[in-house]
């Protein structure tokens, strides 16, 4: 039975991971970021328990690619501050106001070494009312769940979001979930997560660039 509908924020690809510039281009970067939302939203897709994808971004390539993938896809709204909680915010309300009260995920976009049974452990393991995923940083969230109520998710990304969403009332699930925790946004990362093993398309992406990946599915390292 589905319970969770996820959502997703995605700014433009040409203004996305500057922090990766050491090591590739603007084109690759913009490449990059299509080819982990890809994998990230198809390993999303086959967790049993999620009923839908809403996507949020302003970026026409994409809106097109969630569509391609099954998603709901909504224009960016205005935000002159914090533009990533404003669309998270705004997808939550679609969702609710499409499908009534239903439990909501907020989940990075940026996690190509997502395993569909990581996520599938979480949403089994975590509470009824509200949950976060702390990052492999340790300050950051990579997924935060809330329950029905109409203003549950109150999502708090951004600098140390990890402390402001405990702050809010999310309880911190543990569990060995490397992909989940490894978004991608340093040099650091991008290592950290090929060493994983990431999806397909982040896997040809990366080998379009001449950088090899670990493509075997067990996790080698921790994130």
């Amino acid at each position: 039975m589905h319970t969770v509908h996820a959502v997703m924020a995605v700014k433009h690809r040409d203004r996305a991971k500057s922090r990766l510039s050491a090591v590739l281009s603007a084109d690759q970067r913009a490449r990059l970021v299509l080819a982990m939302f890809a994998d990230t939203v198809e390993a999303a897709a086959a967790v049993p328990a999620i009923g839908s994808l809403t996507v949020v971004t302003p970026d026409a390539v994409v809106a097109a690619r969630a569509r391609e993938l099954g998603a709901h896809v909504l224009a960016e709204p205005p935000a002159d501050r914090d533009p990533l909680n404003t669309a998270l915010t705004a997808a939550a309300e679609d969702v609710r106001h499409r499908s009534g009260p239903v439990r909501l995920l907020a989940l990075q976009a940026d996690l190509p070494a997502l395993r569909t049974a990581e996520l599938t452990d979480f949403l089994a393991v975590a509470p009824a009312t509200r949950a976060v995923v702390i990052d492999h940083t340790g300050t950051g969230t990579s997924a935060l769940l809330a329950g029905t109520a109409p203003d549950a998710l109150a999502p708090r990304f951004g600098p140390d979001s990890a402390r402001a969403h405990r702050e809010y009332g999310a309880v911190v699930v543990p569990g060995h979930w490397p992909g989940l925790r490894c978004d991608v946004d340093t040099p650091e990362d991008l290592d950290a997560v090929r060493a994983l093993g990431v999806g397909v398309h982040t896997a040809d992406a990366l080998r379009e660039f001449g950088i090899t990946t670990n493509r075997s599915d067990p996790v080698r390292t921790v994130c």
